[in-house]
């Protein structure tokens, strides 16, 4: 393995480029059959492209979800079962291996309920994908700004997606186990579950503060 993929790998806790014993039966029962890192395993979160390619048809423009600044974000269905929402990262993307090794480490620090949860990970052939659960009502973009879909959203609904939003980010700037900023909230980075509460999502532009630290310098402007 070359040693700048083997930097990542112990990095971020996902393996790169490299294939457990099995192929992609072996990276599905790592990461797909349980969905989260086991303590102790490395490579718990690394799922093989084999896999990522057959649950979502090849990446079909049937299961396309939508895109996003990053790249498509694919819906597919793992062997067990389960249903999964790949996020492909683009060749062209604006977010570099920086950012991409920046949301998985937060998201591996992170746990809560208005939060989502980081299933997986792969970047291999020159691709970086992240996989999350698979949310049916999509962001909240998608049902606000549609006339027929926002009927969903009488006001104790909303007021229920406001709250939750704030303790998404009551937990991130003051509860977790780091401090983070997102930087980039916003309706198209808010999930929706079936009950439609809120899931904050896409910690790409988001930057880590030391536990004591109120200020923070940043060199470009971020977010939308």
């Amino acid at each position: 393995m070359a040693a700048a993929p083997r930097s990542w790998t112990w990095a971020c806790g996902c393996c790169v480029g490299r294939r457990r014993k099995g192929g992609a039966g072996a990276g599905e029962t790592g990461a797909g059959a349980s969905g989260r890192a086991e303590e102790g395993d490395e490579w718990s979160l690394f799922m093989d492209l084999p896999v990522l390619e057959a649950a979502t048809d090849g990446f079909s423009d049937g299961n396309l979800l939508g895109r996003g600044g990053f790249g498509p974000v694919y819906k597919g269905v793992l062997q067990d079962g389960q249903q999964i929402a790949v996020k492909k990262l683009s060749l062209g993307s604006r977010q570099g291996v920086r950012e991409f090794l920046n949301e998985v480490r937060l998201l591996l620090k992170v746990q809560h309920r208005n939060l989502v949860s980081l299933l997986g990970c792969c970047a291999s052939s020159g691709q970086k994908m992240l996989v999350y659960p698979y949310f049916p009502n999509g962001s909240l973009d998608h049902i606000l700004f549609n006339r027929q879909k926002s009927v969903q959203l009488d006001w104790p609904k909303r007021y229920q997606i406001i709250i939750g939003l704030a303790r998404g980010l009551l937990y991130l700037h003051e509860e977790s186990p780091v401090k983070i900023i997102h930087r980039d909230i916003k309706a198209s980075n808010v999930l929706l579950d079936d009950q439609l509460n809120p899931k904050i999502s896409d910690f790409g532009m988001a930057r880590l503060f030391l536990e004591d630290a109120t200020h923070v310098n940043t060199f470009k402007i971020s977010g939308t």
